[in-house]
């Protein structure tokens, strides 16, 4: 089992991004989606039956083609570029908190395509050994430790540096306006998140995430801009 948990789970950040079980129960999640996830992360980990194998995914902040279902909830790169395609530029938020200049919040950002390969490795890299146990087929799973895993790029980047991706993925020089937040999330709002990648990499995935430009990049020009949706 393999199942999509959230980093809206960390709240503010106040006891940091890793994945380690044991702070789970002391999280404070800002909003209804993010208790959601963090409650049936804590279900999971009170049982005592489980599948052979179960990963829970903190997913960061995900973007990537097939999103536009999302409506409001779709990336900012899916609405910056088609922002850009109809106003020239793109709208994004002033900071209201001391410390992060206007559109220098910063968020771990992951491709889809990251997002796909973990999962798919995960299920592939659970052995699978049948045997035959009293005339009957048993199967035994394992080595991969069943885990809560952060899932993200392990680097925070800002909101300018992926407006500026998404124009340089049009061939245009960024143009930015800057408008305030609505007052309503202003109080449930992450200025900062980045995921600790560490247990993933002990697991022992090692390939190489898209870096935030590359990631932007295609996405921009090989699915927003060819209206490639599937």
């Amino acid at each position: 089992m393999v199942y999509a948990s959230s980093a809206a789970t960390y709240g503010e950040g106040e006891l940091g991004y890793h994945d380690d079980h044991e702070i789970i129960e002391q999280l404070h999640p800002l909003n209804p989606y993010g208790i959601s996830k963090n409650e049936f992360d804590k279900w999971m980990l009170h049982q005592e039956d489980h599948p052979p194998f179960w990963a829970g995914l903190k997913f960061f902040n995900v973007y990537g083609p097939n999103e536009y279902h999302k409506a409001r909830m779709a990336s900012v790169i899916f609405h910056s570029f088609n922002q850009i395609k109809e106003n020239g530029k793109v709208k994004l938020f002033r900071s209201h908190k001391a410390g992060y200049e206007d559109g220098e919040q910063l968020r771990d950002f992951v491709y889809v395509k990251d997002v796909l390969e973990v999962c798919y490795w995960l299920m592939e890299n659970v052995n699978r050994e049948a045997s035959v146990v009293n005339g009957e087929l048993t199967t035994h799973h394992s080595p991969l430790p069943s885990a809560i895993y952060n899932l993200g790029t392990g680097k925070a980047r800002s909101f300018n540096d992926l407006v500026k991706a998404t124009f340089a993925g049009l061939d245009l020089q960024p143009d930015i306006e800057f408008i305030d937040m609505p007052e309503d999330i202003r109080d449930k709002y992450q200025y900062f998140t980045e995921a600790s990648m560490d247990k993933l990499k002990a697991a022992g995935y090692t390939k190489e995430f898209y870096s935030l430009e590359k990631g932007v990049d295609d996405y921009v020009r090989n699915y927003l801009s060819q209206n490639a949706f599937y």
